[in-house]
């Protein structure tokens, strides 16, 4: 594991190092039977392209559609996404993008989210909104190398 997500203007960044390979990484991201072992309880996609729309949800919090922007197969997938449980993507939604690459025996990926400056609902909503995205990336990237590294707690 490595440092913490960091807010930087309207942008959340977070790099984590994985001991495993850059296929398993990728798989991982974007295979919707593997997203759910650490991200999301269900997810659906229509397609692994640009364009297609799904989903990823939540027991707890709801359903967050999403809509994928950019598949570079082992190098880069990216999607907007709806801040607030929705029935589809609206003003609130900011982008999604995983970068991964080579680094000595492993992976080195990086989430990049975006967009918090355009959310409606003022400066107070929008720091909280990047707050919280913060937070979940902390978590949600820990579990993604818990799971590639096969690390028992």
């Amino acid at each position: 594991m490595s440092d913490h997500a960091r807010i930087k203007g309207h942008t959340v960044t977070r790099t984590v190092h994985i001991e495993a390979p850059r296929a398993n990484v990728w798989k991982a991201l974007t295979d919707p039977e593997v997203m759910v072992k650490w991200f999301g309880d269900t997810v659906g996609f229509a397609a692994l392209e640009p364009g297609a729309a799904g989903s990823i949800d939540w027991d707890d919090y709801g359903s967050f559609p999403i809509e994928i922007t950019e598949v570079v197969p082992d190098c880069s997938f990216g999607f907007r996404w709806s801040g607030i449980p929705a029935e589809a993507l609206a003003e609130y939604s900011t982008h999604v993008r995983f970068n991964i690459a080579d680094a000595g025996t492993g992976t080195d990926v990086t989430v990049i989210e975006s967009g918090f400056d355009t959310l409606p609902g003022g400066t107070r909503y929008r720091r909280e909104r990047l707050e919280q995205n913060r937070e979940g990336w902390d978590l949600e990237l820990d579990e993604l190398a818990i799971l590639l590294e096969g690390v028992t707690q």
